[in-house]
């Protein structure tokens, strides 16, 4: 390009070209390949998706209206793919933009144009990363993202047992399902007596199977311990054995009539504990439970852990005259806890949400009066119930929406405390 084409060349007018219609910036800037593959891929948009797309957003607004004809859920699905299909449009419309005014700036710099052959070259050593990362990215987005967005519409909608599609049309209701949530009785003392199991059975059966984990850890690891191949194998078999098959054994064995701990242990001192009629004994049991399934886990992490420990450090506090607790507490306890908080906290998080063990053992029983939830459902059972039992898809979806914002935040907190994250990079 002669130096006053150069001068009159302008990158603003070849972004907005860009933006009037995609390509046309590349052709003002002369990149004719490139720009007709921008124009082309526009054209194709608009003639076979920019009709889904616009039904799509005027089902996502309306749910529809006309009820037994459109059906409410469908229209929600086709509105969230819209938007995703719409997200992606108007990521490839900004680069191509950005595009235009940065071929264009190049331009007026004077630099050497590329040839086709070398702009491809170029584009794959700049990009092949994302050439690989996007399949995958579409994949999680419709795996993954699409049914979260449909959990986290469903909860700002009227759809329960009552309000079903295609008999009758959904509507927006806005945060009115969070509102009933905590002020209307029938769910207020559902939901803050789920909420408050939930976290002491969190806290309590995260920190025994921790605590019981590091204390073996630690006996273990003693040198004056023999045999400990044959310990550590034995002591890690409850991990080696399907937990729903552990599961399924303790509820036979705490069962109240037939279960081998009442009928062979504890008649021999004339006791009798309603293991799976009392919510008391459900919840002791169920911690004993998920602390003898969660121990082993934490155990082969800490042996691990405590193998990398330097004699040397032991042997400096020898010296220094440093007591047994004090090794333990300034030495042993820290670099644990800086190798493994990132696990122990997702120890805590799946706990939060450990279904298996609150379904399998008792169905989240035994029965309270007036509540829709069990005496040891915690919220991610309670949601279960709600859902395929109870019809309560709103209620269940806003539960749902609560649930995940509560794990998020608390393992984000404690991501950042941490500090293996502070110090991530820097080692």
């Amino acid at each position: 390009m002669s130096d006053g084409h150069r001068s009159r060349h302008n990158p603003k007018l070849a972004m907005v070209l860009s933006i009037i219609f995609a390509g046309l910036g590349q052709l003002y800037n002369r990149r004719w390949i490139k720009g007709i593959i921008f124009i082309v891929a526009e054209i194709a948009f608009i003639v076979t998706l920019g009709s889904f797309v616009n039904e799509g957003i005027w089902g996502l607004r309306t749910l529809g209206t006309i009820p037994g004809e459109h059906h409410s859920i469908f229209l929600l699905i086709f509105g969230l793919i819209s938007l995703i299909i719409l997200g992606f449009t108007i990521a490839l419309y900004v680069y191509n933009m950005i595009d235009a005014k940065k071929d264009a700036e190049r331009i007026v710099r004077g630099e050497e144009k590329r040839s086709f052959i070398e702009a491809i070259s170029h584009a794959w050593d700049k990009g092949f990363p994302y050439v690989f990362v996007t399949p995958g990215l579409i994949m999680l987005l419709f795996i993954a993202v699409l049914p979260l967005l449909f959990t986290i519409a469903l909860a700002f909608t009227d759809y329960n047992l009552y309000n079903t599609p295609p008999r009758k049309l959904l509507n927006w209701v806005g945060f009115e399902n969070f509102k009933n949530m905590v002020t209307l009785k029938v769910w207020k003392d559902t939901f803050f007596s789920v909420f408050a199991w939930t976290l002491v059975w969190t806290a309590i059966a995260t920190t025994l199977q921790i605590a019981l984990g590091l204390i073996l850890a630690l006996l273990v690891n003693d040198p004056r311990i023999k045999f400990k191949r044959f310990i550590r194998t034995f002591l890690i078999l409850p991990w080696a054995v399907p937990a729903f098959v552990t599961i399924l054994i303790f509820a036979a064995m705490f069962n109240d009539k037939f279960g081998t701990i009442n009928r062979d242990l504890l008649s021999m001192i004339n006791i009798a504990i309603p293991w799976l009629q009392d919510p008391f004994w459900t919840k002791t049991a169920l911690i004993m439970i998920q602390t003898w399934l969660g121990f082993p886990f934490v155990f082969a992490l800490f042996t691990g852990i405590l193998q990398s420990v330097s004699k040397e450090w032991y042997e400096a506090a020898d010296v220094d005259g440093g007591t047994r607790m004090q090794k333990f507490r300034y030495i042993t306890l820290p670099h644990i806890m800086y190798a493994t908080a990132p696990l122990l906290i997702m120890q805590y998080a799946g706990n939060f949400n450990n279904f298996n063990i609150i379904y399998l053992f008792n169905n989240g029983g035994p029965a309270v009066r007036g509540q829709s939830a069990g005496g040891t459902d915690i919220l991610i059972s309670w949601v279960y119930k709600l859902t395929f039992e109870l019809n309560q898809y709103n209620m269940a979806a806003a539960i749902s929406l609560i649930l995940g914002l509560i794990v998020m935040g608390f393992a984000f907190f404690q991501f950042r405390r941490t500090r293996a994250f502070k110090e991530e990079g820097n080692i």
